[in-house]
């Protein structure tokens, strides 16, 4: 218990919209000495994906047709990541509502939930499966100039207890306006590619134990956030060096 842990809650890979494999995001935390890292690709809501497919957009996603299939991919890798490098991978993916604005992090959740359901729907799913609920980059625009997750930063104050916990740091940004609400908070990548590792991270000082680990998320003591700074360490280098070549 005096150990903080190294995680990161919102990794994306190239099941969806990342350009990582499962595996090569698992070297890649697992060389860096990270403890916990969970897989959170896309699944969208059907209006938005309609939409897409409509403009001949090819979309890789999590579906209800492929659940089974997606899960099943991080569970192979979590024996691995264990006995490589000693980390926990925790199977999730972001529920991803693009028709009415809001994206939710499900971690530890082995049933498919609807992204077009309403958030409290949402909620009380993840709930009812002994999961996490993040409120993903309640701050972060789309190339729209629209916000991601406008649905839940106007209603707040409705929302704020319902979640597990909130993301007042996502990728490169820190969310001041989040961080005066007093939510429960995490810290994380959003990462899809290579330049999104150097991050902002979260700190949880709790055992290295998936139960304990969300219970902690849950409770929300002894927990920070922490942005993760390029060194110039060889070993480092050649990390990321390598996971660049890959991801080509």
């Amino acid at each position: 218990m005096d150990n903080w842990l190294l995680c990161d809650f919102h990794i994306h890979t190239n099941i969806s919209d990342g350009s990582l494999k499962v595996s090569e995001v698992v070297d890649l935390y697992g060389q860096y000495g990270f403890d916990v890292i969970a897989i959170t690709d896309h699944a969208f809501d059907s209006v938005f994906l309609k939409k897409l497919r409509e403009r001949g957009n090819k979309v890789s996603c999590v579906s209800r047709e492929n659940f089974r299939e997606y899960m099943d991919i991080p569970k192979r890798e979590q024996e691995r990541a264990w006995k490589e490098y000693k980390m926990i991978l925790i199977p999730g993916y972001e529920i991803t509502n693009n028709t009415d604005y809001y994206h939710i992090v499900a971690l530890d959740v082995q049933e498919y939930i609807d992204p077009s359901f309403e958030v409290i729907k949402i909620l009380r799913m993840i709930k009812e499966c002994g999961g996490i609920s993040i409120a993903a980059h309640p701050l972060k625009k789309n190339s729209d100039n629209k916000y991601l997750s406008r649905h839940l930063y106007e209603n707040i104050n409705i929302y704020k207890d319902m979640f597990d916990a909130w993301e007042i740091a996502n990728q490169f940004d820190l969310y001041n306006e989040i961080i005066e609400k007093r939510c429960r908070f995490v810290g994380n990548s959003d990462f899809h590619h290579i330049k999104h590792f150097y991050s902002w991270k979260t700190l949880i000082k709790a055992e290295k134990d998936p139960e304990a680990i969300k219970y902690a998320i849950r409770r929300n003591d002894n927990i920070a956030i922490t942005f993760l700074k390029p060194h110039t360490n060889k070993k480092e280098i050649k990390i990321l060096e390598e996971a660049s070549e890959n991801a080509k």
